[in-house]
């Protein structure tokens, strides 16, 4: 192995390293151990440590425009989303070393949360065109590669997510907007005109098999088949909504029955009194949203398995 290693054609690839993915404390040991991975596979990174004004956009513009085609990205759901919407637009192959707390989009896509086996398909695994999401909100579109939602949980996000990292101090500020929020009435538009109307906390829209902690809410190929998954949570307590996405239930568990679950290449939401909106993290704001899937969107290195070999 190490033969073949040494007569690969080296690669400059613009490596995208989010220190605080994970367990902090690990980042030193975990960036040493993924370049010295991958300069044994003759990958030549040029190295970028994300920081909290850090621009990507103008980080892959920069590297496109030096000659750079390949763009790794080492850390977890949030950085991986972030790169993406980088990408989005360009003809960039992207990378995936997944080092963060859930890892939703390397479970999706079948890469291994081993640094040495997830650094092996940069060079040996295959180009995959996925589907990627975009939702426009208050006229701006933003393309997304894991999930969108409208409702209660855009607006619980930030404090749970802050205690997900261990800031326990959010808590109070969680159990406020939980026990405080009221529903909406919620109107669905969905393909061939189909309408749905109903009073509801929370609707969900994604493009990944998984999400939350490991739950399963598509099919296997969710990423590639040019549609999005809709889950519309009417018949819900918040309790009952809160437990169902942060239990953890695994890929074995039948989906509530109360759920609505639609399967579209296109929805639009509107939401009385207005809910917040949030794509991969990150808040669009409030108000009416247009969500399609964008067919093709995104080059990715996956592994060499059945079920993508069938694209």
């Amino acid at each position: 192995m190490d033969v073949q290693k040494s007569n690969l054609q080296p690669i400059r690839v613009k490596l995208i390293f989010n220190p605080g993915s994970g367990a902090n404390n690990e980042s030193p040991m975990q960036i040493m151990a993924v370049i010295k991975e991958m300069q044994a596979w003759q990958l030549i990174p040029e190295l970028y440590l994300i920081e909290p004004d850090s621009n990507l956009e103008e980080v892959v513009q920069d590297a496109i425009n030096h000659g750079i085609e390949m763009f790794i990205v080492c850390g977890g759901d949030g950085t991986i989303s972030a790169l993406t919407r980088a990408l989005t637009g360009t003809k960039a192959i992207l990378g995936i070393v997944p080092t963060g707390t859930q890892n939703n989009i390397a479970l999706s896509l079948g890469i291994p949360t081993d640094i040495p086996a997830a650094i092996a398909i940069l060079r040996e695994g295959q180009r995959l065109k996925i589907d990627l999401g975009m939702v426009t909100c208050n006229d701006v579109p933003t393309p997304f590669i894991e999930l969108c939602w409208v409702g209660l949980f855009s607006t619980l996000f930030p404090s749970g997510d802050d205690i997900q990292h261990g800031n326990i101090a959010r808590i109070g500020d969680f159990l406020g907007i939980l026990t405080t929020s009221p529903p909406s009435e919620i109107h669905l538009l969905l393909d061939d005109n189909q309408e749905i109307n109903e009073l509801g906390h929370a609707a969900l829209i994604s493009n990944m098999p998984y999400i939350g902690r490991h739950y399963k809410v598509g099919a296997p190929d969710a990423y590639k088949d040019g549609l999005l998954d809709v889950l519309f949570f009417s018949d819900l307590s918040k309790l009952d909504l809160i437990n169902y996405i942060l239990s953890g239930v695994g890929t074995g568990i039948e989906e509530d029955p109360r759920i609505q679950h639609y399967r579209v290449r296109e929805v639009v939401i509107n939401t009385e009194p207005s809910m917040s909106v949030m794509a991969d993290g990150i808040s669009l704001g409030e108000g009416s949203v247009r969500i399609e899937v964008k067919r093709h969107a995104l080059t990715v290195l996956v592994g060499s398995t059945k079920l993508n070999e069938k694209e």
